[in-house]
């Protein structure tokens, strides 16, 4: 059973709560931790290269010159692959970098970067995220308070338009919904800092 304190904006604690132990505390699995970031990087990769085959390079209707008795080599067409402006053997194409795997998987994946992030003790629960104006400096105080250092991850309940157009111009913060968490942005962050209603969305889905 892994105990964490619950703190308000202030970073006083308010309670205490116990996190679930099947989310929070389970035996890591690397592999698949691994394959999924290994998923998301790779389905933003672009892809796009190409060169033209024999067959789609323009021109080479019709034989050079006839097949015998000129005292040259044999030729079909000026656009084969040996001849200068002749198509690519065996060129680069246009290529899918995506892959799909399981939901299982996938759910292994988040709950071993979820572990991995309470076994650094880098996870922060506060009871309400709220910010009264679309100011930079709201943020940065929150960070103050908290004593937040490096990539801070926020996870709310919902859309909480003024954390995220106050922490926007800061580039080590991002905002997140409980429902949108990933691998990737988990282990980018230093810290996770979750509202406690987003704690019980995010456990309500992983069960």
């Amino acid at each position: 059973m892994t105990k964490i304190s619950v703190k308000n904006l202030k970073g006083e604690v308010v309670k205490d709560i116990t996190l679930d132990s099947k989310i929070w505390n389970i035996e890591v699995n690397d592999d698949a931790l691994k394959k999924m970031l290994r998923l998301q990087i790779d389905s933003v990769r672009q892809g796009t290269r190409k060169t033209k085959s024999r067959a789609e390079v323009s021109g080479g209707g019709r034989k050079p010159w006839k097949q015998k008795g000129t005292g040259r080599a044999r030729q079909g067409s000026i656009r084969a692959t040996q001849w200068r402006g002749g198509g690519i053997a065996f060129g680069v194409d246009n290529r899918d970098y995506s892959f799909k795997i399981n939901r299982k998987e996938r759910s292994l994946a988040l709950k071993t970067a979820l572990t991995y992030k309470a076994q650094e003790k880098n996870v922060v629960v506060v009871d309400k995220i709220t910010l009264k104006t679309l100011k930079t400096k709201e943020v940065t105080n929150i960070l103050e308070t908290l004593k937040l250092d490096g990539k801070v991850l926020f996870v709310t309940v919902d859309e909480n338009e003024n954390l995220y157009m106050a922490s926007r111009n800061l580039g080590n913060v991002l905002v997140l919904m409980a429902n949108e968490i990933n691998c990737f942005d988990l282990v980018n962050a230093d810290i996770v800092v979750i509202e406690e209603e987003a704690l019980k969305v995010l456990e309500e889905g992983l069960k």
